[in-house]
């Protein structure tokens, strides 16, 4: 196989064409949002564990979840 030797006429653009230098401000709230994600979502679990505990105390014969 022969390489192909025609110049190129347009500059090759690489697919991850982020900037080169990130704003750390911008990462600091994007991590901020996802933690406080996280912990909305690991809160909610606790609850709903806490809410079904209380209610088989109640009703030891409702079905578990």
């Amino acid at each position: 196989m022969k390489k192909d030797e025609t110049p190129r006429t347009r500059l090759v653009t690489a697919a991850n064409d982020n900037p080169a230098s990130i704003d750390p401000d911008a990462v600091d709230a994007a991590l901020t949002r996802v933690a406080e994600a996280i912990g909305r979502h690991i809160a909610r679990e606790h609850i709903r564990t806490a809410a079904n505990d209380n209610e088989l105390q109640k009703n030891p014969s409702a079905p578990k979840r």
